[in-house]
This record gives structure tokens, sequence and C-alpha cells, in this order.
């Protein structure tokens, strides 16, 4: 499946910003049972998880969002949304957005660019 993600951006420490991960091309019976997720890739370090939301709408979060972050998703329009709140220059990385069928297949955005500046 084909990911869009969108919504990066620059804000300062303690701002918020909301993240989105359209699949305009699937269609419900592909996406609905896809868990997604968050990943992020900050300069030199390897690729975390942030945060995953699944078929089933459980969702699980990185230690370090914990509290500041919240995935949800929006079946009817095909969205995975991120929306991150008092962000920390740490935070700052390129965020993709992933797509998994649960059979193997896995399919990622072409990432968007959050920079918190302290």
């Amino acid at each position: 499946v084909q990911l869009q993600a969108s919504g990066g951006g620059l804000v300062q420490a303690g701002g918020s910003l909301r993240l989105s991960c359209a699949a305009p091309r699937a269609i419900s019976s592909t996406f609905n049972p896809l868990d997604m997720g968050w990943y992020r890739q900050a300069p030199g370090a390897q690729r975390e998880l942030v945060a995953a939301i699944t078929s089933g709408r459980i969702t699980n979060y990185a230690d370090s969002v914990k509290g500041r972050f919240t995935i949800s998703r929006d079946n009817a329009r095909k969205m995975v949304y991120l929306q991150m709140k008092s962000l920390k220059p740490e935070d700052t990385a390129v965020y993709y957005c992933n797509a998994n069928n649960k059979r193997g297949d896995e399919s990622w955005g072409q990432g968007t660019l959050v920079t918190v500046s302290s």
C-alpha cells in the first residue's frame, strides 16, 4: 500500500504538531486490517518505533513519548495520525509511517521532518 506522510515542520520546544499518514489508493478491505505505526530516525541513529496502532486499535508507545504522543486512525478516511505535544529537542527526526499486513509485508511512507528548537 502506498503511504503519504505529512505534517512535519519546525516547532519550538513545548509545542505541538500533528503528523498525518494517508493511504489514498487503498481500499477499505486492504487498509482496515493493517497494523500501522510511526517510526523516527534522528541523524546518526537507528530508526525506532515511536507509536503503533493495530487493526483492533490497540496502541503501543515508546517510553520516551508516552503521555505526550497519541496515535489514532480513521479507517473511513484511510488515515493515521500522530498527535505530538510537549515536544522536546530530542524528538527531532524524520518521521516515517509504516503499514504491516501481518503476513510479513511492510510499506513505508516517504518521511516527514520534525525539527524541535530549544
